[in-house]
């Protein structure tokens, strides 16, 4: 993890952290960084979600990027994936997309493609951090006919669906499902697509105001989803994060389905079908230990990363695979997208249910998750910096990992993309990880709070 960019894009509060001169100042630095002296007026898309802050935050990059010659191509309010996918739709060199993805509204993040659609590995991301924290070369500022241009796309948004929809064999006629939108971007595109595949839309949390994105709805809050497919007696319902790179799913009993699920789930499918690319599933050191012996049991081999859908990515293309993802609900379906894609993956998985004429709910029991118990302890900015050497801490995992054995396992980690540091356990009996995740959740507020 970088000094600017953690494992989603550079993040912080807007006009704190992330201020408009620190957003113009990247702009500049990844102009220079991704784009070679050929090309004399290179084009950038800049994507946005629906955060108060985000029109700030894209002047400051459209001023940035001009002053280095770069043209910009504002798409408006779309999903990350729109931009990874209209990057080579519009033959553009490179895009952005302004986004703190599930955090709350005051923070924004800037988060930068390749041509090719995908996100920045971290040599690009360290270049640009030298250029803005280290000055390591000066910015090449251009004058006159050289200053760059700006041009409004109006139809990026039908462009994303159009791509989506002919991704989608099987369309969703006769289902009737809830789409919660977390007031974000795909508010824009959700209603518009799935009813477009044929499915009758229930619509929530769609109406955003600025400050609503993410508020008790959405992938990190899915209570209020879980009732509604009951109270309405839907197929299913899908719950989307604040830029729509996420998916989880609620089946047709209001279980939550995640991320672990969905990508077990799509990766039998395509199994079954010769589909699977060299029959291997790529996820993280969160995935659930319940996938793992999903894979085993379904001659499948499972490929473990960094926390990250990046890392996932980096590993999916090294090796030629074709599906991965995350517990959260990023979700890469390579043959289709180049980035995690909520409303890709979750049209996908209710495609799949229809055509198989199933309800999610049964469908869902092919993985059984172990129990797994999940603390976000918020720690000081100094504190994430001192988890790596604090010896208590490192003590405390060590114990947890003696006591459970082969039985479970402990992860602490600090999160990429917030002020925290996260304790996950992993096992068999659901109490005692409880007991030891608290108590480690514990030492660490102690700690580094």
């Amino acid at each position: 993890m970088g000094r600017l960019f953690g494992t989603d894009g550079a993040r912080g509060v807007a006009n704190e952290q992330l201020n408009c001169e620190l957003a113009m100042n990247i702009g500049r630095a990844a102009a220079m960084v991704l784009i070679n002296d050929e090309v004399k007026h290179p084009t950038f898309l800049i994507g946005r979600d629906t955060r108060l802050s985000g029109e700030m935050l894209q002047g400051a990059l459209i001023a940035g990027l001009c002053s280095v010659g770069a043209n910009v191509k504002l798409l408006g309010v779309v999903p990350t994936p729109a931009v990874a996918y209209l990057i080579g739709k519009y033959k553009a060199d490179a895009g952005i997309m302004i986004s703190a993805s599930h955090n709350p509204y005051e923070f924004n993040g800037i988060k930068i493609f390749s041509e090719e659609g995908y996100k920045l590995p971290d040599d690009l991301e360290e270049q640009i951090e030298a250029i803005v924290l280290d000055h390591a070369q000066p910015y090449k500022i251009v004058e006159n006919e050289n200053i760059g241009t700006v041009e409004i796309i109006d139809n990026a948004a039908d462009d994303y669906i159009e791509h989506i929809v002919s991704a989608i064999s099987y369309d969703l006629s006769g289902m009737e499902i809830a789409l919660d939108c977390s007031n974000g971007s795909s508010s824009r595109t959700a209603e518009k697509l799935f009813a477009k595949l044929g499915a009758k839309c229930h619509m929530l949390f769609d109406k955003p105001d600025g400050i609503n994105i993410n508020k008790d709805c959405g992938s990190t809050h899915v209570e209020n989803l879980q009732k509604y497919v009951i109270d309405h007696n839907l197929d299913a319902g899908l719950a989307f994060d604040g830029d729509a790179d996420r998916c989880l799913a609620v089946d047709d009993k209001g279980q939550l389905v995640d991320g672990d699920y969905i990508i077990a789930i799509i990766a039998a499918d395509l199994k079954s079908r010769g589909l699977l690319k060299k029959n291997t599933v790529v996820g993280t050191v969160m995935t659930n230990m319940g996938f793992n012996k999903f894979c085993e049991n379904n001659g499948m081999h499972f490929v473990s990363t960094k926390v990250g859908d990046r890392y996932v990515l980096e590993a999916m293309l090294q090796d030629g695979y074709n599906i991965g993802g995350e517990q959260s609900g990023h979700v890469i379906l390579l043959d289709y997208g180049t980035t995690g894609d909520g409303q890709l993956t979750g049209a996908t998985l209710l495609s799949l249910i229809n055509r198989r004429n199933a309800k999610l709910s049964s469908i869902a029991t092919l993985m059984e998750r172990f129990p797994q118990v999940l603390i976000n302890v918020g720690v000081s900015p100094e504190g994430k910096l001192n988890f790596y050497t604090d010896k208590e801490i490192k003590a405390e995992i060590k114990r947890v990992s003696d006591i459970l054995g082969d039985r479970g396992r402990i992860l602490v980690r600090v999160s990429g993309t917030e002020p925290l540091v996260r304790v996950m356990l992993e096992g068999e009996n659901s109490e005692e990880i409880t007991k030891l995740a608290n108590e480690t959740a514990d030492l660490v507020r102690e700690r580094l709070s």
